[in-house]
C-alpha cells in the first residue's frame, strides 16, 4: 500500500519521483507523434509523463528519442551459448528489456531442473526474462532426449512468476489427430497463453491446429504463409536468427495497418551476429530502411508484442506501464544510447549488482568413444535420400541421388557436395548412431562436430573425412559438449560448452571470440555457409520439413516418420 501511495503521490507531483528522464522526446506509439516532457520513474514504473517532475536523480536525454524497451516474443536463450546472465549484459544494452524465452533446449537435456534454473536466473537479471514452460520434450518420438516431461511434470512448473503460458507446440501433428498427451499438455493452460510452432500447415489443418487455442506463430518463411495465419487470428512473429532469417521475406506485410498483430522475434541468435549486427535493434532499422514506416517497426517491437503475450504492463512510456525505457539518437538507425530496464539505469555497475546462481547441467555428456569405422554408411541401394540445406532457413529439401557403393560403404562425394552426416546419442541411452548425406556445405576436407542438435542435442557431426569425424566428435566428450573443427587429425578450433553442451560458462566477449575463430577454421574446410554451426544443429530437428536426421535415422518430416 505504502508504494502505492508513493507512485500516486510521485506521479501528481506531491513528492519527488527517485528518477526523471528530461529532454528527450517520447514516440507516442498511438499516433506516432513526437511528444515533448518529462519522463518521471518511482521504483520499477513510469508515474508521470508530459508534465515538469523533480527528483532525486536527473537524467539528461536532450537531443534524444525515448521509445518504450524491446520485447523479444520468442527465443531460446540457449542458443545464444551463453548463460542468462551474460545474454542479459549481451542484448540489454542494446534496448531488449523483456526477453519471452522457451528454455526447452535445456530441458531436452537435464529436464525440469534446467527450466528452474531459467526461472531462478530471471528473479536476477536486469532485463525481465518471461520463461514459458516448453511443450515438446522431446520434440516427437523420433529422437532420443536426455529428458521428458509430460503433462504432471509440466503441471509442477506452472505458476512461477515469470510464466506465460506453454510454450511453442511443435508437434503439430500431435495435435491435428487429438494425440491424448498433446491433448494433455494444452488442457492445462486452456484460456491461456500458447505459443505455436507450424511450418507450412494450412487450410483445414491449420484451422484445426488454431482451434486448439494455439494464439502465435513464428514459423512463417513466406508472405502468403503468415497471411493465411494472421487471417486466421493468429499473432506473427517476424523471424532473424542467425540461421533463420525471414525478416526480408515477410517486412512488405508489415504497416501501419498490420502492426498490432505482428511481432519480432529472433529466436536463436549468437553472439557473434548479435556483436557484428544487433539484436532487434538490428531487425529495426533494417525493417525502417527496407521501407517499413518507423511506427509499424517500433509498435512490433513493443506494444504489439506486449499485448500479443497479455503483458499490460509494459509497451508504451506511460504512467502506470513498467518503466523500461531505450533512447535513441534516430529512429531509423535505431542507434541506441541509453536503457532503463525495470528503473534501473543499464550499465555495468548494474550488472556486477546482480546476484548470480549456480549453473547447471554439467558433464552432461556421455557418447560412446567413436572409431572412423562408426560413420560408414550401413546401406545396400544406391539411390539415396540426401539432405538439402536451404542457407538463411531451416527448412530442408529431400533430395535424391544415386551414389555408388564400394566395399559396402558409401563414400563422401566433394565433386557432388555430397558429404556424410551423422548423429551419435550423448545422453549415454542406447548409443545410436546414423548417417546420411547432405548438400550444401561445400565442405571439402576434415569436420565438424556440436552438441548443440536441435532439439535433443545429441552429437551432430558432418564430414569428408571419417578420422576426422570420429577425432572431433570424441573431442566434444573431452570438452563437456561445444563445437569443434578438425582436419588432417587435429583439432583446429573449439569451444566449450560445459552447461548441457549447450551454453558456456564464460563471458559472451570470448564466446563472441572463440566463434570468429571456429567461423574462419570451417571456412578453411571449404564451408561456404554464413553460419555453418546453428546450420548443422538445426538438421536434426524432425519437426521443421522436409528431410532431417536423428540418431535413430532420417526423417521424412511430410510423412512424420523415419525411413526404413
Amino acid at each position: 500500500m505504502s508504494d502505492l501511495k508513493t507512485r500516486i503521490a510521485a506521479g501528481r507531483g506531491d513528492v519527488p519521483a527517485d528518477l526523471v528522464l528530461r529532454g528527450g522526446q517520447i514516440l507516442d506509439l498511438v499516433t506516432g507523434d513526437l511528444l515533448a516532457g518529462d519522463v518521471a520513474i518511482q521504483g520499477d514504473t513510469i508515474v508521470g509523463t508530459l508534465e515538469e517532475y523533480a527528483a532525486a536523480r536527473v537524467l539528461d536525454m536532450s537531443g534524444m528519442i525515448l521509445v518504450p524497451g524491446f520485447i523479444d516474443t520468442h527465443l531460446h536463450i540457449e542458443s545464444s551459448l551463453v548463460t542468462p546472465f551474460e545474454f542479459d549484459r549481451c542484448v540489454t544494452p542494446k534496448g531488449v528489456t523483456t526477453a519471452i524465452c522457451d528454455p526447452h533446449e535445456i530441458a531436452n537435456v537435464i529436464g525440469a531442473e534446467g527450466v528452474r534454473y531459467f526461472q531462478s536466473a530471471s528473479r536476477e537479471t536486469l532485463m525481465d526474462i518471461r520463461v514459458q514452460i516448453p511443450s515438446c520434450v522431446p520434440s516427437t518420438h523420433m529422437e532420443t532426449a536426455g529428458a521428458q516431461l509430460d503433462a504432471a511434470e509440466i503441471a509442477q512448473l506452472m505458476g512461477h512468476p515469470s510464466g506465460i503460458g506453454l510454450a511453442e507446440f511443435m508437434n503439430y501433428p500431435g495435435v491435428i489427430h487429438r494425440d491424448a498427451a498433446a491433448l494433455d499438455k494444452l488442457s492445462l493452460f486452456a484460456g491461456g497463453h500458447v505459443d505455436g510452432h507450424c511450418p507450412l500447415l494450412a487450410g483445414k489443418d491449420l484451422n484445426a491446429y488454431i482451434a486448439a487455442g494455439i494464439r502465435t506463430e513464428h514459423e512463417a518463411t513466406s508472405p502468403e504463409e503468415a497471411l493465411e495465419k494472421l487471417r486466421k487470428g493468429m499473432r506473427v512473429l517476424i523471424r532473424e536468427g542467425s540461421v533463420s532469417k525471414d525478416l526480408r521475406a515477410l517486412q512488405p506485410l508489415l504497416n501501419e495497418r498490420t502492426a498490432p498483430y505482428l511481432c519480432l522475434c529472433t529466436d536463436d541468435r549468437n553472439p557473434l551476429d548479435i556483436a557484428e549486427e544487433g539484436h532487434l535493434d538490428y531487425m529495426i532499422r533494417t525493417l525502417i530502411a527496407l521501407g517499413t514506416p518507423p511506427l509499424a517497426a517500433y509498435r512490433a517491437a513493443t506494444l504489439s508484442a506486449a499485448e500479443a503475450f497479455g503483458l499490460k504492463d509494459r509497451g508504451m512510456i506511460a504512467p502506470g506501464k513498467r518503466a523500461d525505457i531505450v533512447a535513441v539518437r534516430s529512429l531509423d538507425a535505431c542507434d541506441v544510447q541509453h536503457v532503463i530496464a525495470g528503473g534501473q539505469v543499464v550499465n555495468e555497475a548494474a550488472f556486477a549488482a546482480r546476484q548470480s546462481i549456480q549453473p547447471v547441467g554439467r558433464n552432461s555428456v556421455r557418447a560412446p568413444g567413436l572409431r572412423p569405422e562408426d560413420f560408414r554408411t550401413r546401406d545396400n541401394r544406391v539411390a539415396t535420400d540426401v539432405i538439402g540445406i536451404r542457407e538463411g532457413q531451416i527448412l530442408t529439401d529431400h533430395l535424391q541421388e544415386d551414389i555408388p557403393i564400394e566395399d559396402g560403404d558409401k563414400r563422401p562425394d566433394i565433386a557432388r557436395d555430397l558429404i556424410r552426416i551423422a548423429v551419435v546419442e550423448r545422453h549415454g541411452k542406447n548409443g545410436n548412431i546414423a548417417t546420411g548425406f547432405v548438400r550444401g556445405f561445400n565442405l571439402e576436407a576434415g569436420a565438424i562436430a556440436s552438441t548443440v542438435c536441435h532439439d535433443h542435442h545429441n552429437i551432430a557431426c558432418v564430414g569428408a573425412d571419417y578420422a576426422d569425424m570420429a577425432l572431433a566428435a570424441n573431442r566434444l566428450s573431452d570438452i563437456e559438449g561445444g563445437f569443434v573443427v578438425a582436419r588432417d587429425g587435429r583439432v583446429l578450433a573449439e569451444l566449450a560448452l560445459p552447461i548441457a553442451g549447450l551454453m558456456s560458462d564464460a563471458p559472451f566477449e570470448q564466446v563472441r571470440d572463440d566463434l570468429i575463430a571456429l567461423r574462419k577454421a570451417a571456412k578453411s574446410l571449404g564451408v561456404t555457409l554464413a553460419e555453418p554451426f546453428l546450420q548443422l544443429a538445426f538438421l536434426a530437428l524432425p519437426v521443421i520439413p522436409a528431410l532431417k536426421i536423428t540418431d535413430r535415422g532420417l526423417v521424412d518430416v511430410t510423412r512424420f516418420e523415419i525411413i526404413p
